[in-house]
């Protein structure tokens, strides 16, 4: 770096032509360019990412959350497309932006926006007045990165499964690109989940119970499958527990398994709540449609009319570790799926859940847009 010379200095000798730089300045650019290639390109799926890496994911995240960059992405811009509702990721997304002195705008979809056509192919002589075939490119052409969600449609499981809706819309940018809950996938949830973890000091062998519970209609896949996942990968004895026609399909477990497998972990389901539930450091509370008749919401409703004791309350953890905390994403239902008793009660961390997006995705954040 070059410095002024101060009045009264003797100026300095001129260096030899060889060495007319600074030691090290010829690499610099090509050390920028590699800092630049080693930027997160996209966040879509913890499933992307090694073990280690969402470790130093989270370390990041923790570094920032007590000493925050407030400069780090000033002029940087994040574009975020809704399709569906949104609380905690819109406000949790714009909040890390402005933290890291970056700018943010919001479309909601046929909200003070045209309404955006998804589907290919199609004849638009409906209320759509757009196609993100033109209008995501053109989001994209005003920001540095780009988020955005799709629930499930809720129709075709293995189109839901495939996520086919998101990553049609996931190919028409380039831009860094921020999953903020498409069909089977809700990544910085799952992320926000993991340090929370982290925070409580729960074991990482720890037994991880993914419960089913009651809401009046079925719900997308996307935060039971990123929860299933994300503590498999933290390597955690995994239970999932659902009554009977709400099994998670098997690529979803089967996934989870492999990365159980990984990790040291384990995982397995049961409709059993003494089985599932005794010795349980966590319970992770999350409702979702029937997949025995995925796409019906006829049969979904009567059967899921059944099962209206499934609404967690204080004698679930009769038999559980005596410290066992209550996770749920929000927003939830009470006394529907989680009592007031429960939720009003210190094993309820859902705004410890809540607080955690912001951090996490300012270091999701700065892994992608820091200059």
């Amino acid at each position: 770096m070059l410095h002024p010379r101060r009045h009264g200095q003797r100026p300095a000798r001129p260096a030899p032509a060889a060495a007319a730089h600074p030691r090290g300045a010829a690499r610099r650019p090509a050390a920028r360019r590699a800092a630049r290639s080693a930027r997160m390109k996209r966040f879509l799926d913890l499933a992307d990412f090694e073990r280690d890496q969402v470790l130093s994911l989270l370390e990041l995240a923790r570094r920032l959350e007590k000493q925050p960059e407030p400069r780090a992405l000033a002029g940087r811009i994040l574009g975020l497309l809704f399709f569906n509702p949104s609380l905690r990721t819109l406000a949790s997304f714009q909040a890390a932006m402005a933290r890291l002195g970056g700018n943010s705008f919001v479309i909601t979809a046929g909200q003070g926006s045209w309404q955006l056509e998804t589907r290919p192919g199609v004849v638009m002589d409906g209320a759509a007045a757009e196609h993100v075939r033109e209008g995501i490119p053109a989001l994209g052409a005003y920001c540095d990165a780009l988020g955005i969600r799709a629930f499930a449609a809720g129709r075709d499981l293995a189109s839901d499964l495939a996520d086919t809706t998101f990553n049609a819309m996931a190919s028409l940018t380039d831009k860094p690109l921020i999953n903020l809950e498409s069909a089977v996938n809700h990544p910085c949830q799952a992320l926000a989940d993991w340090k929370t973890l982290d925070d409580l000091a729960v074991p990482r062998a720890g037994r991880f119970v993914l419960s089913w519970a009651y809401h009046p209609r079925a719900l997308p896949l996307a935060v039971p499958a990123a929860a299933l996942h994300m503590a498999a990968l933290r390597g955690m004895e995994v239970i999932v527990l659902r009554p009977e026609g709400f099994a998670l399909p098997g690529a979803i477990m089967e996934r989870a398994r492999r990365a159980a497998a990984a990790s040291g972990g384990s995982v397995r389901e049961t409709a059993e709540r003494e089985d599932a539930l005794a010795g349980a450091e966590v319970l992770y509370v999350k409702e979702w449609g029937a997949t025995a008749c995925y796409g019906d919401s006829e049969a979904d409703a009567r059967l899921r009319s059944t099962l209206t004791g499934w609404c967690v309350r204080n004698d679930w953890f009769g038999i559980t570790a005596r410290q066992c905390r209550v996770m749920h994403c929000l927003p939830v239902r009470r006394n529907t799926a989680i009592a007031d008793e429960v939720l009003d009660s210190a094993r309820s961390v859902v705004q410890r859940e809540a607080y955690n997006r912001l951090p996490v995705q300012m270091a999701v954040l700065h892994q992608m847009l820091k200059p």
